[in-house]
């Protein structure tokens, strides 16, 4: 039932994950300076860092993180705010049982600056996806997302905000699917077996 989660960075939805007893093993960061390591020290979790700096290629470091993440024998990896595009070896490697969760609604503003982006677009909605992860960057099947209104003088800091509060409900709640073999994936698409909402609309301000 154990968990390893990848970080870069404050750690907030490691946070969250912790928050709701998901059972974390492990945090593994590719940057020493990152926020989320001491937040798993204080929760008692334990943590390391693979920093990609250190590896002359990405095959070089995916090794090696591969080998820090098996040592702990998860039965699922989340990313979270994990800023390392991964090599297909490594994905394959963890095939049906590798996670992320993208600030937009997939296929919607896959990669960087998702806010901004969503805002120079004019769009109505916007939120946050959780997905299984593919060599394709922020594709694969879609598990569960969640969207929120966007509001006139919206700025990407206020609109990440709203999105950021829906990540930390949805990414648990995601997780704790898997966890209880509630997930089917069919080709592209995933199921939620029992009476579960997939798809999670907010209206909040």
């Amino acid at each position: 039932m154990s968990v390893v989660v990848l970080i870069s960075g404050r750690g907030s939805n490691l946070q969250a994950l912790l928050d709701a007893g998901i059972p974390v093993v492990a945090v593994i960061s590719n940057r020493a300076d990152a926020a989320g390591l001491a937040l798993a020290a204080r929760r008692g979790v334990a943590a390391a860092v693979v920093e990609h700096r250190k590896f002359p290629t990405r095959e070089a470091f995916d090794a090696a993180l591969a080998t820090e993440i098996d040592r702990h024998r998860p039965r699922l990896v989340a990313l979270a705010g994990f800023m390392r595009v991964l090599t297909p070896g490594f994905v394959e490697r963890y095939a049906g049982r590798l996670v992320n969760i993208h600030p937009s609604l997939l296929p919607e503003y896959p990669g960087l600056d998702t806010h901004a982006r969503a805002l120079a677009a004019g769009a109505r909605r916007h939120g946050c996806t959780v997905h299984f992860v593919t060599a394709q960057l922020d594709h694969g099947p879609i598990i569960a997302q969640a969207s929120v209104p966007v509001l006139a003088g919206d700025t990407p800091e206020s609109l990440a905000a709203r999105v950021l509060r829906q990540e930390h409900l949805l990414y648990p709640r995601a997780i704790r699917w898997f966890l209880d073999d509630a997930l089917v994936i069919e080709g592209e698409r995933v199921r939620v077996k029992g009476n579960h909402a997939q798809m999670v609309a907010s209206d909040q301000s």
